[in-house]
Formats: C-alpha cells, structure tokens, sequence
C-alpha cells in the first residue's frame, strides 16, 4: 500500500472519528496521524511522553513570488488544502467554502489559511496572484504556493492528503478535497471535505473549538 493510499484510507477514518466526537464535552479536538511513546525519567521516576506527528518545516514560492516558510504560520492556527487553478472538478467547491471560513476570520491573525498547487508545470506565482484576486482574497492572511512535484506531493502525503497527477484524471490530476485544520504546533486536529456543507460548518465550528484550547494553553 503507498503512502498516499495509506494517506486516503488514514483521513476516510479521521472523518469517521471527528463527526463520531462532534458532541464530546471536553470541547477538545483530537490530533491525528501516528504517534510515538518516549520514556524520560523525571525525579527517578519514568514518564511516558507522547510525541504525534506534525508538519515538518517547508519553503514554497508564494503567488507574490516570495518564499513563505513554515514561520508564516508560527504561533498560528491555520487551514491547508491542496488543489490546482483550472481544476475542473472539485476545487471550485472547495475553494469557494474556503474562502467562506477566510471572510469569518480576515482580520483575525490568531489564523491563517494555506493552499498548495499541484499542478507544478502550470501554476506559477502570477498564475496564483491572479487566481488568488478572482476568488476573492486581498490580504495575506492566505497564502498560495507552488513548488517542485517531490516538494509538494510530499507535503501532501503529511497532510495525509491524497495527490497523484493522473493524465486519466480531469484536469490531469487526482487529488481529494480536504481541509485540515492545523494546530500551532504544527498537529493535525480535523480534516473536512471542502465540498460538503455539512463538514465546512463542522470546521467552522471546530476552529472555534481549537482557538479557545489555544488560548487556554497560552
């Protein structure tokens, strides 16, 4: 099985799990993706620390033919997808609801929002900037990158997100239409099909959710 199957069958049961918790009275969220016990001693004493899976540290090219690295998004909570500018399947959909959650928030810089390209050949920074105008965004508080197919298909795969270029598929490329919801250390807390209503309000509300741990852990 490859990662990026491996990636699919992992956010399929993430979906399962989050809409089974929406409910939960701790008003916490869940952090997905593999994790790892580590022993350290501690007065003696041996403590079971956890250390989860995060999203390593990334330099793309922005729509504004800048680098934009992972500090962009330090002390911030943010929202990632994949998708690419003339997608003629599912990323109208899914861009339009993210912009949706971006309009809740512009102003807010306690979070931003991150689309990847895929397209790698295409969509290169004017193609973004122009892209990023048409749809609607006007400040930086989103962002839209591009970079080599290894570069970004490997964020993908820890996004957990399934990309593939696909000459069968429309478009040329086969991606699904999640939203992940990124805590500040870099944590994966929910993943949301950006074409469904239902899961785009559920982000909506789970964003609020991971604001206030957030805040209550600062």
């Amino acid at each position: 099985m490859t990662n990026r199957i491996k990636a699919s069958c992992s956010l399929v049961a993430l979906l399962v799990i989050s809409f089974a918790s929406c409910n939960h009275a701790t008003q916490t969220l869940p952090i997905y993706g593999q994790r790892e016990p580590v022993e350290r001693k501690v007065d003696g004493k041996t403590v079971v620390d956890t250390i989860y899976h995060t999203i390593p540290a990334f330099s793309f090219v922005n729509q504004d033919s800048t680098v934009l690295t992972d500090a962009f998004f330090h002390d911030k909570v943010y929202v990632a997808n994949f998708f690419f500018t003339h997608c003629p399947s599912i990323c109208p959909t899914m861009q339009r609801n993210m912009l949706k959650v971006y309009e809740d928030y512009k102003g807010d810089n306690r979070i931003a929002f991150l689309s990847h390209s895929i397209d790698f050949k295409y969509d290169q920074p004017h193609v973004l900037k122009a892209y990023a105008k048409k749809l609607g965004v006007d400040n930086d508080q989103w962002q839209f990158v591009n970079g080599s197919k290894a570069e970004v298909y490997g964020m993908a795969d820890q996004y957990l997100v399934y990309t593939v270029e696909d000459a069968n598929a429309p478009g040329g490329y086969d991606h699904q239409g999640y939203l992940v919801l990124i805590d500040k250390q870099r944590r994966i807390r929910g993943a949301y099909d950006g074409t469904d209503d239902e899961q785009v309000k559920k982000l909506q509300v789970d964003i609020e959710i991971l604001l206030k741990e957030e805040d209550s852990d600062s």
